[in-house]
């Protein structure tokens, strides 16, 4: 899922008059803030929340599936819909940046964020359910072992998602299980795609050698095709791909990242964003998302971040919840069934999960989001320029300090 990287990417950019999407390119339609992310990073989050809420609240599993050959939920949707638009973003940002300013940019966008809804979880959520739900001594909540609030965050903190739940809180409380936050699965494949495009950055691919960016989608495309025909075909060529994840959400990534690179070449048309509309439809009805549906999705994001009002514009160009609600989205959704509110139904269940959720993103971003972000230009965000000349200056001050002073000659006096 998710939205970590596309909060601020552009946050800097002046205010710009809208134009209208017809004649344009994407660089057009796209510039600055005069787009409608900010909005879509919200629905998609929230169309994460309806999904979930079909297996969390017990209505079985999401209606999607048994529509579109089982091929994607609406949840599944919402994530390839926030790697298009990070892969956009994102590479944007790349092409602007230095390698070192590039990645603390990143580490500050999605880390902080997702450290405190672990701590949340492992020290909130965890023990009043432990101690209020369940009944159960708060002293035998914090011990120490495998399956601990502490195991929790040592095997998670990294992105890797290594331990679900913290003992067997909510195992027997709700109709989905023991983990506390499943969303949180998507971001390690974010943080792998954050890492492709900087390495990208590293050889200045993004300036001197974009046609490098599409040859490499090309490739993702290769690996996607031939794990359709031959499941599990490409891990026996490279291991690390015997996720399959580690093709298909890098995939729809570098879609955005050619649409990024090349927006000044890409038209902005209500006749490819109708003809995109039929392509994700019948791949979805037919089969063949991945291949065929992957690309018109991309292009229909873009295309609806330039074509929706203007007046919606302001929605998160300064303040972005859409990462906040992604990643509190199932722990209140788990921690409210837990509680029976599922029983409500499913609209006013979900209606308050996501005024909850809301709330919760709004807390994220004002403690710790926004202000990890105002360090992005402290530090290693000042770039490889200013401290490669600050080490060259202490450098030459060092040895400059190391030289023995040269003894001054002696005088050479008259011989009488």
């Amino acid at each position: 899922m998710t939205s970590a990287s596309t909060a601020t990417v552009a946050q800097d950019a002046p205010a710009l008059p809208p134009v209208k999407t017809d004649g344009a390119n994407l660089a057009d339609g796209l510039r600055g803030h005069s787009n409608s992310f900010g909005i879509l990073r919200l629905v998609l989050a929230s169309a994460v929340v309806f999904s979930h809420a079909f297996y969390l609240g017990g209505w079985g599993e999401d209606p999607l599936l048994s529509v579109v050959q089982r091929q994607e939920s609406i949840g599944g949707l919402a994530v390839l819909g926030f790697f298009a638009i990070s892969g956009y973003l994102i590479t944007k940002s790349g092409a602007n940046a230095d390698w070192l300013q590039f990645i603390w940019r990143r580490v500050l966008r999605i880390f902080p964020a997702f450290w405190l809804v672990l701590l949340v979880a492992a020290f909130v959520v965890g023990p009043i359910a432990w101690a209020f739900i369940e009944r159960r001594d708060l002293a035998d909540y914090y011990q120490w072992g495998p399956g601990s609030p502490w195991a929790y965050l040592i095997a998670n903190w990294n992105l890797s998602i290594g331990q679900w739940g913290i003992w067997d809180i909510f195992a027997t409380t709700t109709p989905y299980g023991p983990a506390l936050n499943g969303s949180l699965w998507t971001l390690t494949y974010e943080w792998g795609s954050y890492l492709i495009i900087w390495v990208l950055v590293i050889f200045g691919v993004l300036k001197r050698a974009a046609i490098v960016v599409p040859i490499l989608t090309a490739f993702y495309v290769i690996l996607e095709i031939a794990h359709k025909v031959v499941p599990g075909s490409a891990a026996q060529i490279v291991p690390y791909f015997g996720d399959h994840y580690r093709i298909s959400l890098p995939l729809i990534f570098l879609y955005g990242a050619c649409l990024a690179l090349y927006s000044r070449k890409i038209p902005l048309d209500w006749r490819f964003a109708l003809l995109a509309t039929l392509m994700v439809l019948a791949s979805l009805r037919f089969g063949g998302l991945t291949v065929i549906g992957y690309p018109a999705i991309a292009y229909l994001v873009m295309w609806l971040a330039a074509a929706l009002p203007a007046s919606l514009h302001w929605i998160g160009a300064k303040n972005d919840y859409s990462y906040g609600m992604y990643v509190y989205g199932f722990l209140v959704q788990q921690f409210t069934a837990a509680l029976g509110w599922y029983r409500w139904g499913y609209v006013p269940w979900v209606a308050v999960t996501l005024v909850i959720t809301f709330g919760c993103a709004w807390l994220s971003w004002h403690l710790v989001e926004k202000r990890a972000l105002q360090l992005k230009d402290v530090g290693p965000g000042k770039g490889l320029q200013h401290w490669s000349e600050r080490i060259g200056t202490r450098l030459r001050s060092v040895r400059r300090r190391s030289q023995p002073a040269t003894a001054a000659p002696a005088p050479v006096l008259d011989a009488e």
